[in-house]
């Protein structure tokens, strides 16, 4: 939409205008004289200039001028348009004008549903300040991983825009502590990632508990056939706004794709860290389990990386999200669900560490680079076998990309090597500066007298980063779980992060990277859990109820607020399990894990009473319970 098209002021403002309502007249003052870039503005809420100007606002993105336009007055909209297009100020502009009428039955005017909690507090914060000077309009969420008893005293304020998680909010629909009679505008943010998530029927709940009349709108980057079934049955008569062609990819991203066999990549994944080294990252795995144990490792290999997955608590969560934001992590490996709706700046790039199922997916994950007008890359992993198929799958979601030469192992050894050389070298010059006591210079003379002084720095820096020591036979009869299957070069159970000849042989040359939970225990004699110096817990959670040891191993991490690592013998059971803690996060484990979890209010965490013992109600068939 051009300027000279732009509507009037008057006739924005009445176009706009629920027609479920008449709509007071406001008298709405014009821009400051002195705001060189108010004609910019005129089709815009008055109400809404303000906030804008005082957000530097410059121009509006396509998306915001197409919701705008004059044949949207009035009716359901199907906005598709990449993430960071600013579709949040866009459906701002069509929400402002019913938030000026009169309020009409109980509960919120204007109800948003989105995928994840990430989600609804960018929702929030993004509306907050848009609305800031639109009288009495509060914006409150409510979403999964927080006190009920909270969301029923954010309820009782009576906000009248609401943003919420589908299951939290039709669970207060239930309870009855929420009432959707005054819904007169309802979005569906991120329509297509929700019906992906499996939330159809609880969307579905909550659109019928709302009444007649009201406008539907649903935000989407892409519309499958599910969505386009979704709005057909409570749409009238939509009208589609295309901010960015329906289900582009964002023109700002160069593709590349790697053929990486299956166990090789995490050498692939380091390389291409070692490349965009200085960049915020974001690192796509399967699982939420791989989420933990790549970060982990990238960690130890001197990389400032946090998981982001379903298990981490929500003020873990948060404080990761701040570390990604901030720079202080600047790679984050997520899960598809975790990071969805995620909307973080400056990502400059995106590795999905195996193809995604289909384009659809393939176009949200790479929106999550190239922002802003900034480029940025998108790297997709695919074993060779599955060259051809890839290439389709690029192909469908329009695309170009090119196949860049496979990753050597020996070039990455020698890219760690010279990165270890490189920060020992920083850290030597920062001792060195800062000096030695005599008794230290004394002792180094002492050292040095009659020996090599190559010699010695290369023993004390063996001594620094030990070789592993071999590792004993695994016996049939033992009853340990080993759990970071990519620890296990060649082991049949890999996650396909698996060592490759390089890392299998030698540890890691770096210190670890700082991280928000606790670091992994220091190897004991044959890289093994210190088991003597552990303590027993137990979990009422066991095959019955579908635990296996990568289930117990995340949930009690997540309860536990502990890394992987410190974690060690995991006996599975009928109706319990229990498993290992290392002593010195202990106290810390037992306190964070007594707690009780709304996710799983019926699980509890204790340490073990009979410490040796099966827990009761466990039975031993043949070979036991206990898994390799």
């Amino acid at each position: 939409m051009t300027l000279e098209n732009q509507l009037s002021l008057d006739d924005a403002v009445s176009s706009f205008a629920p027609t479920y309502e008449t709509a007071p007249t406001v008298e709405e003052p014009g821009p400051p004289a002195s705001s060189p870039d108010a004609g910019l503005f005129e089709v815009v809420p008055a109400a809404l200039r303000s906030a804008l100007e005082g957000r530097g606002f410059k121009e509006l993105t396509p998306v915001q001028e197409a919701v705008m336009a004059a044949e949207a007055e009035g009716r359901d909209l199907q906005i598709s348009s990449q993430t960071g297009s600013g579709k949040t100020v866009a459906l701002g502009f069509v929400l402002a004008p019913a938030l000026s009428a009169e309020r009409v039955g109980r509960g919120p005017q204007v109800l948003i549903i989105v995928p994840t909690r990430e989600l609804a507090a960018q929702v929030c914060e993004e509306l907050r300040w848009l609305f800031q000077d639109l009288k009495d309009t509060n914006v409150i969420s409510v979403t999964g991983g927080t006190p009920v008893y909270r969301d029923r005293q954010t309820l009782a304020r009576n906000p009248r825009v609401l943003v919420g998680t589908p299951g939290r909010l039709l669970d207060h629909i239930k309870s009855g502590t929420l009432q959707l009679g005054g819904v007169r505008e309802l979005v569906l943010d991120e329509a297509d990632q929700m019906l992906d998530m499996g939330f159809r029927e609880d969307l579905e709940a909550i659109l019928d508990a709302t009444e007649e009349p009201r406008r539907t709108h649903l935000v989407s980057a892409t519309f499958p056939a599910a969505a386009l079934r979704l709005a057909k049955r409570y749409q009238h008569n939509p009208f589609s706004v295309e901010g960015t062609r329906l289900g582009a990819a964002n023109e700002n991203i160069t593709h590349e794709g790697y053929l990486v066999r299956h166990g090789e990549r995490y050498d692939a994944l380091v390389h291409l860290l070692l490349q965009a080294e200085g960049e915020r990252i974001l690192v796509f795995v399967e699982r939420r389990l791989e989420a933990l144990e790549v970060a982990e490792r990238l960690a130890d290999d001197g990389f400032a990386a946090q998981p982001l997955s379903g298990e981490l608590v929500q003020a873990q969560r948060d404080r990761t999200l701040a570390a990604f934001r901030s720079g202080r992590a600047t790679v984050l490996v997520a899960t598809d669900v975790a990071a969805r709706g995620l909307d973080v700046p400056d990502v400059g790039l995106v590795i999905h560490s195996t193809p995604p199922m289909n384009s659809e997916i393939y176009t949200h994950r790479s929106g999550r680079t190239g922002r802003a007008g900034k480029q940025g890359r998108s790297a997709v992993f695919a074993p060779p076998k599955h060259k051809r198929k890839v290439g389709r799958l690029l192909a469908e979601a329009g695309v170009e990309f090119r196949w860049c030469p496979t990753v050597e192992i020996g070039e990455v050894r020698a890219q760690l090597v010279a990165r270890a050389q490189k920060n020992l070298e920083t850290d030597l010059d920062e001792a060195l500066l800062k000096g030695s006591s005599k008794e230290q210079v004394a002792q180094a003379r002492g050292l040095l007298k009659g020996r090599d002084p190559v010699a010695v720095v290369a023993t004390l820096l063996a001594q620094r980063h030990p070789a592993p020591q071999p590792k004993q036979a695994p016996s049939h009869s033992s009853s340990t779980y080993e759990k970071p299957a990519y620890k296990q070069s060649g082991s049949h159970k890999s996650n396909g992060f698996g060592k490759s000849d390089f890392h299998a042989g030698s540890e890691s040359p770096f210190k670890s990277a700082p991280t928000q939970r606790f670091q992994r225990s220091a190897p004991t004699a044959g890289g093994r859990f210190a088991v003597g110096r552990s303590v027993r817990f137990f979990i009422s959670y066991g095959s019955n109820q579908g635990a296996n040891p990568s289930r117990v191993l995340a949930a009690v991490c997540r309860r536990g607020e502990v890394e992987g690592g410190m974690i060690g013998s995991i006996a599975v059971h009928p109706n319990a399990c229990t498993f290992d803690v290392q002593e010195e996060v202990a106290m810390h484990f037992e306190r964070c894990a007594g707690r009780r979890d709304p996710r799983d209010s019926k699980v509890v965490i204790r340490r073990d009473r009979s410490p040796g013992q099966a827990p009761r109600g466990a039975r031993r068939g043949r070979g036991g319970y206990r898994r390799r």
